[in-house]
């Protein structure tokens, strides 16, 4: 799978280790970088670059990466098309996927370790959305107000 994935610095050394160990895995990683440290950088430089990548490339997924995790899902969820996840644990990761189809994952790499952070790529990486009717429906909503500001009636 092709993987893409960016982040900052408070996310540096867990993406090095990310990007490795995906490669590892077997997947084809796109590194949106930062590929140096820099304490300075700016997580949407990256950010929203990995999301557009995954955005522009049907099947792919991606990760997204910095301290918390907060400010890298509101950035990737500003591209068009993008459902990113924050996650803390690998069920969050995993109902992402299933419930709400989403194609990023934001992982904190202050709230996370290492290992806890590859299980729940992993989990990404390997849940499939369920296709249920009430899933999709739900995420039918968002896009057509995604696309034209369209709002669901209220229920009766």
């Amino acid at each position: 799978m092709r993987i893409h994935i960016g982040g900052d610095h408070a996310a540096y050394e867990l993406q090095r280790e990310l990007v490795r160990w995906l490669g590892e895995e077997g997947h084809e990683v796109v590194d949106h970088g930062p590929t140096t440290f820099d304490e300075l950088d700016d997580y949407p430089v990256f950010v929203l670059r990995a999301a557009a990548g995954v955005a522009a490339d049907e099947g792919s997924l991606g990760i997204v990466l910095g301290g918390s995790g907060n400010g890298e899902q509101i950035a990737a969820n500003k591209v068009a098309g993008i459902r990113a996840a924050l996650a803390y644990n690998t069920e969050l990761a995993q109902l992402a996927r299933e419930h709400n189809d989403a194609k990023v994952l934001s992982i904190g790499a202050r709230m996370n370790t290492v290992q806890e952070a590859k299980d729940m790529v992993t989990t990404f990486v390997t849940t499939t959305f369920s296709g249920a009717e009430r899933h999709q429906r739900r995420i039918d909503m968002m896009a057509a107000y995604e696309a034209d500001g369209t709002l669901p009636d209220l229920p009766a």
